[in-house]
Order: C-alpha cells, then structure tokens, then sequence
C-alpha cells in the first residue's frame, strides 16, 4: 500500500464564529486527507504563533512555496517525519514563520491521509487495535469572561461531566439534558433572558459566578436522577484573563472583588468545596506553577487542569510535573503545532499520571479529529461542548465511533473519582 503524498492543497474558510483560518488537503497515491485548524479567544503567552504575519492569506502562500515541494514524495505514514519536516521548514521556535495553525491542519490531513491509505479510521490508526476507550465529554454549559459580551459571570466556563455514564451516548445525552433544563431555569430566573448563547453554544446570563454555580449544581443533579447517571460539576475559571499584574490581584468585575494570590487559593478552595467540583482548569494566572501545586496539594478527588498553564509544551509540562502543580493537562494540538509535539506531551502526562483532556477551542470548524485523537491517544476526557454546530460534529463522530467499536467499547478509567 503505497502512502507517498502527491499533492497538498491549503484553502481560506471559516469557523464559527466567521473569523478566517485555514485548511489543508494532502492526497496520497491511495488515500485522501482534510483537516481545519481552530481560534481560541483566551491564548496562553507560551502557545506558538497561530499565522504567520499576513494572516490566512500569507499561510496559503507559504504552503504552497514552502512547504508542498519539501512534503510532496514523502510517506504520509511516516509521521514524524512529516512534522519534523515542518519545524525545519519554519526554523523558528514558535512557527511564527508559516504558523502553528498551518502546521496543526497539515499534520492532522497527513494523519488522515495515511489512516485512509490504509483503509483504517484515525483512531485505529494512531491507537491500534487495542484503542477502544470512550472519553467522558465535559461541557461548557453556561459561559463568562472573555467567551461573552456585556452581563455574564467572571469565570468563564461552568461545566457539566457525566463521569458516571455507562457509554458515551448516555453521557452526550445527559449533557444535552443538563443543557436544556439550564435554560428552562434561567428563563424562570429572569423573565428577560433571551436565550443568548456563546461561540461554544453555552448560555450567555445576566448572572453572577455563584448564582451560575448554584443552577449547573440543581441541574446536574436532576438530569443525574432522572437517568441514573452521576454527573460532576466544573470550571474553567481562565484566571489569566482575570490577572491584573499591576495590581497584583485577580479581578472579579462583576462582583467587585480583588484577590491576592493567597485569596484567590482560599476562594477556589471553598468553590470546590462547596459545589463538590471534579473539575477546575486554570484557578491561577499562566505563571503561578506555585499557586497550582498548593492547591493540587490541598484537594483530593478533583482534577486540576492547567491550560494556559501548560499549552500542550511539553517543557512547561516538565516543569509542572516536578512542582506538583495540577493533575490534567489540556492537549489543544495547534498550541504546540504538530500532532507529534502533541502526543510527546500526552506520553509525558501518562507517564506522570496527569489526565491528558483533549479539547476543542472556542473559535471552531466542524472538523472532527479530536474525537479520534481522543481515542487513539486514549484520554479519558474530551473537552468539546455540548450543542453548537462544530460541538455536535465531535459528539456525533465519537457516538459513530462508539457504535463502530460495539461490544468492545467501553468508557475510559480514572484515578481522580
């Protein structure tokens, strides 16, 4: 089976929220691959450079100068390679010269490309066999910060994980369920909601980050009662964007509050606490590894999951680790920029008993891969909303492969509950 790539094509589209981005195809002699490269809003200071200077356009040119004759006649199966290929070409230390979002669709159609080859889907050809964990999807269902405009909570994400779902389907539909019945609640709140949603399809309330806690809390309960399922409460409080470094303080405008470090420790603690949380990324700003290991050191049966903190680098994560600072890791493939650079950082998270959380980003396309990443690399999170339009395209894509695998599916394992 021959896998030597004979053409690459690189294209201007969209993502949902109508910002421009790029996407790649690359043909072999015998299989076919596509992938689109995502946009958050909040970006971590370490992430590479997502274009390089011109934007899409320029990103387009390079792939087609630069990049198409240096890939054109290798084997697409030859992964590392490719991406090897892909920091030579740049030569910088953060793709600033074609782009980490560049590189993320090349190196995921190569992927794609070389599964196809083989007449296997992704996740079999990244996992083996063997892969045939369901991650558990946590989702955004109310949304702050930076993913809102106007009225809105300060923490910028309250999250829904049905951890005790017997299959993946049970869990995309309890989410779906804590979802609607979120909404229903919030209309009964404030009979002038409008039913506002964010990029990720979470609701958008002129509420505060207690009151948002307290209606996830009734709703995760109910819909866990009525199907049977434990469901666990998150955030993601994205302190980066709170951090004000002149003042020294995390800023809740909202509800008028400032924190200290030390303060911002004994709130989170109290939140996690109170509200029995399973989940809470980014309590600190992106540099505070110090902040994170105090509370990692604290609580138990909870993940701490650095975001910003970390970037997909496996340096940063290095770093971390010896701190004792968090026990998660989210893996966004475009902050690093290969697929390879990727899963170097999951070996390391493993390996360091960090639960690795594959995640979409804010600004998406309807492209599915991480569902497969998620999979083949065998995380026990994905972390991909719950109804927006480039969300459903992840669910729906992991139902598919929960179906495919049939009997030998089962939903992945994890020490923190």
């Amino acid at each position: 089976m021959s896998t030597v790539i004979e053409d690459i094509t690189a294209r201007k589209i969209f993502n949902n929220r109508g910002e421009e981005t790029i996407e790649v195809d690359i043909l072999t002699t015998s299989g076919f691959g596509r992938a689109s490269a995502p946009a958050g809003a909040s970006r971590g200071k370490a992430e590479v450079a997502p274009y390089p200077q011109g934007g899409v356009d320029q990103a387009i040119k390079k792939v087609e100068e630069l990049i198409a004759p240096e890939l054109i006649g290798l084997n697409a199966d030859s992964q590392e390679e490719i991406d090897e290929m892909l920091h030579e070409v740049d030569g910088s230390d953060d793709f600033r010269v074609i782009g980490g979002n560049t590189t993320f669709a090349i190196s995921l159609a190569n992927a794609e490309a070389a599964a196809n080859s083989y007449g296997t889907l992704l996740f079999q050809y990244l996992g083996g066999y063997v892969a045939h964990e369901m991650p558990y999807p946590l989702g955004n269902v109310i949304s702050g910060g930076r993913h809102t405009h106007g009225k809105s909570p300060d923490i910028q994400e309250f999250l829904a994980l049905p951890f005790g779902a017997e299959s993946f389907l049970e869990a995309a539909m309890a989410n779906t369920q804590i979802h609607k019945r979120i909404g229903a609640i919030l209309k009964k709140k404030d009979k002038l909601f409008g039913g506002g949603r964010s990029d990720e399809g979470a609701w958008v309330a002129n509420i505060g980050d207690m009151e948002a806690l307290d209606v996830l809390a009734d709703a995760c309960e109910e819909i866990g009662n009525k199907l049977g399922c434990e469901c666990g409460l998150g955030v993601d409080v994205a302190a980066s964007t709170l951090w004000n470094a002149k003042q020294n303080a995390y800023v809740y405008r909202r509800d008028r509050e400032k924190r200290d470090s030390d303060e911002q420790l004994e709130f989170i603690s109290e939140l996690i606490k109170k509200y029995h949380l399973v989940y809470v990324e980014d309590p600190f700003h992106e540099e505070d590894f110090k902040s994170f290991a105090e509370l990692t050191k604290r609580i138990k049966d909870c993940l701490i999951c650095g975001d910003d903190l970390f970037v997909t680098n496996k340096e940063r994560l290095d770093h971390g680790i010896k701190m004792h600072a968090a026990n998660a890791v989210i893996i966004k493939v475009n902050q690093v920029g290969t697929l390879t650079d990727a899963w170097e950082t999951i070996r390391t998270a493993e390996k360091a008993s960090y639960a690795p959380i594959v995640s979409h980003r804010s600004g998406d396309t309807c492209d599915w891969h991480i569902a497969h990443l998620a999979v083949g690399f065998k995380c026990p999170i994905i972390k991909t909303g719950v109804v927006e339009g480039a969300r459903i395209a992840k669910l729906n894509e992991l139902i598919r492969i929960e179906e495919f695998l049939g009997e030998k599916a089962r939903m992945a394992g994890f020490q923190t509950f």
